[in-house]
């Protein structure tokens, strides 16, 4: 289950008026292969921040799992969630989850 952290108080909304969404990630990670690989097959853009090679982006990795580098971490807009299932992002965005042959990585 994706864990909540806020980090501010206005949320960033993008001209489709969806939140922007910034995924953390690292390299050989196979949960955020999968959570990228749904949120692709589902047509989500949002930005990419390596925490290998992104030292903000390990810092604030840190910052909000306790110290950890867990990863993926997802900021969508305000809200903050570690190790969040494609379905549970695309229903924090609103987006239905669509059908075909990535439907499996869609299930909670």
């Amino acid at each position: 289950m994706a864990t909540l952290s806020t980090v501010s108080e206005q949320a960033p909304i993008n001209d489709a008026g969806i939140p922007d969404m910034t995924v953390f990630w690292r390299p050989g990670c196979g949960f955020c292969a999968m959570l990228e690989r749904g949120l692709s097959s589902a047509g989500v853009s949002y930005e990419r921040r390596n925490i290998w090679e992104d030292s903000d982006a390990a810092e604030f990795v840190r910052l909000v799992n306790n110290g950890n580098e867990t990863v993926p971490t997802v900021v969508i807009g305000t809200d903050v969630y570690t190790n969040p299932s494609t379905s549970f992002v695309l229903e924090q965005l609103g987006i239905e989850p669509p059908d075909g042959p990535f439907a499996r990585l869609f299930k909670r």
